[in-house]
């Protein structure tokens, strides 16, 4: 079993998951974090040590879980390892969606991942219990402690490889990413207007709530879907102002349409 665990990372997902894994029964021994300030933070919920030294990082965890960005992860691995005991029992695991697990190859025995699928904030509680695991591992005896850890935060655990979590991160970024790009661009829209983006809340959650019944295409409505060329014509003109808007507009009118051809 995975107990000790020291916290590489004090971002939004590290703010979350930390005091998480604390409730499931884990002990987060340490947090490490390049900004002091921020790493005290987060040690401070945990009544834990901090730091932003890799020769300071205790020896004695069980995992060390990289919660930072994707960019640093090999360089701070590479560290790391050279600071603690060759041929260890600890595991190395990050929580990246776009990174192999294979940046940790040739540094450390035991290496996976444990990756939760959710955006995170600081300041916006996340309930685990209803966020999906990806778990891998380089050892079947790493991927059953990484999938024994999550499952004490999750039901939803899954063993996903490299490559399959690679093409569910696209599919994240298009789903949240994208689609949040477009909430702002329909704040904007409203805000140049004096309308109150809140109008717009009941129809984003009644969007998110058909696609968790059905399949998305078979939700599809609007004008594109309806092949209303009239209306697309008039939303184009009210966008003059816009063309970035405009060709956004038409490209997603385009695919929509091309969905619907291939039904």
């Amino acid at each position: 079993m995975i107990k000790k665990i020291v916290l590489l990372g004090s971002g939004n997902l590290a703010t979350q998951l930390a005091p998480a894994l604390v409730l499931a029964g884990a002990e987060v021994i340490q947090v490490y974090s390049r900004r002091i300030a921020h790493a005290r933070k987060l040690a401070r919920v945990l009544t834990c040590p901090a730091t932003t030294k890799i020769d300071e990082i205790v020896t004695n965890a069980d995992l060390y879980l990289f919660a930072i960005s994707d960019g640093a992860i090999q360089a701070i691995a590479e560290q790391l390892s050279k600071a603690l005991p060759e041929n260890g029992r600890f595991i190395f695991a990050h929580t990246s969606g776009a990174t192999p697990q294979l940046v940790f190859k040739g540094l450390v025995e035991n290496y996976g991942i444990f990756y939760p699928v959710q955006t995170f904030s600081k300041d916006r509680p996340a309930d685990f219990s209803t966020i999906p695991f990806c778990i891998d591992g380089n050892r079947k005896n790493v991927r059953n402690k990484l999938a024994m850890l999550a499952k004490t935060l999750s039901p939803k655990v899954s063993l996903i490889t490299d490559e399959q979590r690679a093409i569910l991160h696209v599919a994240a970024v298009f789903v949240n990413n994208f689609t949040n790009a477009l909430f702002s661009v329909g704040k904007d829209i409203l805000d140049e207007h004096a309308i109150p983006f809140e109008l717009l809340t009941p129809l984003i959650l009644e969007t998110a709530k058909k696609v968790q019944e059905n399949a998305p295409r078979t939700m599809q409505t609007g004008p594109a879907r309806r092949g209303d060329q009239k209306t697309i014509q008039r939303h184009q003109t009210l966008l003059n102002n816009h063309p970035a808007f405009q060709e956004i507009y038409q490209k997603l009118s385009e695919l929509i349409i091309q969905q619907q051809q291939q039904k």
